[in-house]
């Protein structure tokens, strides 16, 4: 199974990099390693991450990384990785049939 983004997550998480990378440069660089780290197991166990508190009808999930949430759904043999959220906003339900791209870090 591949681990990949949608344009969407992947414009959220580049956005979370350079926001730590204003501060603090090498923070922004272990983040983005921590992120793929704690994601690469979802090429194995897709199903890792817990389902949505707030939206526990729907077939997203969500992997945490303090203080960032990285909401996901599994399609066929692909993860997608549909958002990258700070903890302290408030989620809205995902789009249904969100637009994909072949982004891929791993």
């Amino acid at each position: 199974m591949k681990v990949r983004f949608t344009k969407g997550g992947r414009r959220q998480f580049l956005a979370a990099i350079r926001y730590i990378a204003e501060e603090n440069p090498s923070a922004a660089v272990r983040f983005r390693l921590r992120a793929e780290k704690r994601l690469r197991p979802l090429q194995q166990f897709p199903h890792l991450g817990r389902h949505l508190p707030e939206f526990p009808e729907l077939p997203h999930r969500e992997i945490i990384l303090r203080p960032y949430r990285f909401f996901y759904r599994v399609q066929s043999a692909t993860v997608w990785v549909v958002a990258v959220w700070h903890g302290a906003q408030i989620p809205k339900a995902p789009a249904r049939g969100a637009r994909r791209t072949t982004s891929q870090w791993s």
